[in-house]
């Protein structure tokens, strides 16, 4: 969607955004669209702030910032998604005019001046290190528990798809960021489909590599429609993973195996792979679902890959679906009001994935509400006031606005509006306990990443999308996106 087509979607979409029933038609829509761009633009600037105050002088941002209290509280981890959403923030920054190329190019190097020290294995990141020093993590701030060191695959596919934007952005720190990649090989995480044995070898990537006992993890991510398809389609760009990988992805489980409601569809091949094209239907519109049914499992890598433009018949339709469902079943099955459910902070602390369950093919799908209102298939939908302690999550409806505008703005406008949720200067909270009121007292660095990512693509549609438009992601991925057909 172009930046034109946004602004007419959105324009008087809440009635606080119109001039006057006396004003001209023309001049009212026009003064809308100017209207509803600052608006964009400011919720930017905020959330690129929130960015910058978790960022310490080594140039790592911190997993998650605290506020309320007398002074920010930092965290002592972060995380290798964490830095990449860093990266491609302040690329989004200087290119929406919010802070000057000089000032990009002064962050970005001292960020990739610690990226470069810190320690890797098998041309990888670790999956925490400390914000201050750039230093594995061994300890768990606070409680001194150890950590679990993993090499996780999708976390160092946001950290390569941030250092690839900050490569194309910036031309004084291209060779640095080259040097740092080439021994990024994601045929290290793929499992090689065996015909022979296709549980060991089912064709997909697995979820990492566990350090202490140097093998990878006995799990795969196996969902197509899920965040994790970001690090297949780096392996497929780099033509390190095969392009059936992609075929081989679930759509759902085959209608014999258990998940969140039998499937329709059928057996079908393409590029001689034979696999269950499935899908779900939800209020009378099928999908294609994720894992849990969390936006951000959906939308996220459609931020970087335009899956919606090579595929609009299937890609962009199904997105479309998750998003519009999302929103139904805010209004409609729960009557929160609001709507955009994703793994988040819990406002009362902790933190929790939040979800729709019939967008996902696990057998217990991630709900809307802390209290967990889990419904099984084929029960009747309980009363609205079955879901207690719903809590939306304002990234997940940012993203929402890639492809449902119009309803996604008046959305996080009226959460804004209704809720103590925003913060002058620093953006949305990271989530809303809409039955209580109830704000989270965090901004965690990956939820403002994909909140600043998601406004820089309604606002300058493809900055941050380049490096994922030519090379081997035009050659080699692209095709295979084009010929999806998910019979949606």
């Amino acid at each position: 969607m172009d930046r034109r087509t946004f602004l007419a979607a959105t324009a008087g979409a809440t009635g606080a955004l119109a001039l006057g029933a006396a004003a001209p038609a023309q001049a009212r829509a026009r003064r809308s669209s100017l209207d509803t761009e600052a608006q964009l633009k400011r919720w930017f600037t905020d959330t690129y702030r929130s960015l910058e105050a978790m960022v310490a002088d080594s140039g790592l941002p911190a997993d998650n910032i605290k506020l309320g209290g007398a002074e920010p509280e930092l965290t002592a981890n972060t995380s290798t998604t964490n830095i990449g959403c860093w990266l491609w923030s302040t690329v989004a920054a200087a290119g929406l005019g919010v802070i000057s190329e000089r000032e990009m190019h002064r962050r970005l190097d001292r960020t990739i001046t610690t990226v470069e020290r810190m320690e890797r294995l098998h041309g990888f990141w670790f999956n925490w290190y400390n914000t201050f020093t750039g230093e594995v993590l061994d300890e768990w701030p606070g409680s001194g528990a150890p950590v679990n060191h993993l090499l996780s695959t999708v976390d160092n596919g946001w950290l390569d798809v941030g250092l690839r934007i900050a490569e194309d952005a910036d031309p004084l720190l291209s060779g640095r960021i080259r040097r740092l990649r080439k021994d990024i090989d994601w045929s290290f995480f793929y499992a090689p489909y065996d015909p022979a044995d296709p549980v060991a070898g089912p064709g997909h990537m697995r979820t990492g590599f566990k350090v202490a006992e140097n093998a990878h993890t006995p799990y795969f991510y196996g969902a197509l429609v899920s965040e994790t398809r970001i690090a297949g389609y780096l392996g497929i760009a780099d033509g390190t993973v095969p392009g059936d990988h992609y075929w081989r992805m679930l759509r759902t489980f085959t209608p014999e195996q258990k998940q969140e409601m039998p499937p329709g569809g059928g057996w079908t091949v393409r590029d001689g792979v034979r696999y269950f094209n499935g899908h779900y239907a939800y209020r009378g519109r099928k999908h294609v679902p994720g894992w849990g049914g969390s936006m951000f499992g959906a939308l996220m890598p459609e931020l970087f890959v335009p899956s919606g433009q090579w595929s609009p018949g299937s890609w962009r339709k199904n997105l479309t679906h998750h998003a519009m469902g999302h929103r139904d079943h805010g209004l409609l099955d729960t009557r929160y009001g609001y709507w955009g459910f994703s793994p988040a902070n819990v406002p009362e602390g902790g933190y929790q994935e939040y979800g729709v369950q019939f967008f996902g093919i696990s057998p217990e799908g991630y709900c809307s509400n802390t209290d967990r209102t889990y419904v099984p298939h084929g029960e009747p939908m309980p009363d609205p006031s079955a879901w207690t302690n719903g809590v939306v999550t304002p990234h997940a409806a940012f993203l929402a606005l890639m492809v449902t505008p119009g309803a996604a703005y008046t959305n996080l406008r009226n959460i804004a509006r209704d809720f103590d949720a925003y913060e002058d200067g620093m953006g949305f909270y990271d989530s809303v306990n809409v039955s209580t009121g109830k704000v989270s007292d965090r901004m965690l660095s990956l939820d403002q990443g994909m909140v600043a990512a998601a406004l820089a693509q309604v606002l300058k549609p493809g900055l941050l999308q380049r490096p994922f438009r030519t090379g081997g992601f035009a050659r080699n991925l692209k095709p295979l996106l084009a010929k999806e057909d998910f019979g949606i």
